[in-house]
C-alpha cells in the first residue's frame, strides 16, 4: 500500500501561499531533492486552486526543466475538487466525494507514494482525517509576516515525530515527519 506524502514549500513563520518567494533560495542540492522525491512516486494528489496552476504552467516548462516536466505532466494527477467536472490536463482526474474512501482507494491501487504538493485547503482535510502518512517540509529561511499558512485553528493538535532532516547551503531545510 503506498503512502501519501505531503510536500510542502513552506517559511520560517508557517506561511505556504504563493511560493515564488523560494526562488531566491534555489541551489543543486534543493534541485536534486525534488527531482529524486518525484521519481519516487506514482502519482500527484492535488487541490483545485494548485492542480489548476500546474496544468496552465508545467505544460509550457518541459524544455527547460527535462526529466522532472517529462513526469509532473505524465504521471497520473488527481484533483479534489467539489467544482471541477473534468480535468483535461494528461492523466488527470477529478476526486469527488468521500475524501477518506477516494484516499483510501488510491492508496491501494498506486504502486508508489503519492504526493501532495501545496493544495493547502486539502492538507488541512487530509491531516484531520488522519490520511498523511509523511510530512516533508521544505523550510526556508525567510519569515514573510504574512500569507496563507499551512496549518492553522481548523487541523487541530496532531502530534509528529521528527524522522529525517536534510539542510542544504542556502539555510532551507527538509524536515520529515510521521504521524506520532
Amino acid at each position: 500500500m503506498s503512502k501519501v506524502i505531503v510536500s510542502e514549500f513552506i517559511s520560517a513563520d508557517g506561511v505556504v501561499e504563493n511560493p515564488a518567494w523560494t526562488f531566491q533560495f534555489g541551489c543543486d542540492e534543493q534541485m536534486s531533492f525534488k527531482f529524486n522525491e518525484l521519481k519516487n512516486a506514482g502519482a500527484l494528489l492535488l487541490g483545485r486552486v494548485t492542480y489548476e496552476g500546474f496544468a496552465a504552467s508545467w505544460p509550457n516548462m518541459i524544455e527547460q526543466t527535462g526529466d522532472y516536466g517529462v513526469w509532473m505532466n505524465n504521471y497520473p494527477k488527481y484533483v479534489v475538487s467539489n467544482t471541477l467536472t473534468e480535468a483535461a490536463w494528461t492523466n488527470s482526474h477529478v476526486i469527488k466525494g468521500d475524501l477518506a474512501a477516494e484516499v483510501g482507494r488510491l492508496k491501494a491501487e498506486v504502486d508508489k507514494d503519492i504526493l501532495v504538493f501545496g493544495s493547502g485547503t486539502l492538507v488541512k482535510s487530509l491531516v484531520a482525517l488522519g490520511l498523511v502518512d509523511e510530512f516533508r517540509l521544505m523550510t526556508f529561511p525567510i519569515i514573510l509576516g504574512k500569507g496563507a499558512k499551512l496549518f492553522d485553528d481548523t487541523v487541530g493538535e496532531h502530534k509528529l515525530k521528527l524522522v529525517k532532516t536534510d539542510v542544504f547551503p542556502t539555510g532551507t531545510t527538509v524536515l520529515t515527519y510521521e504521524p506520532a
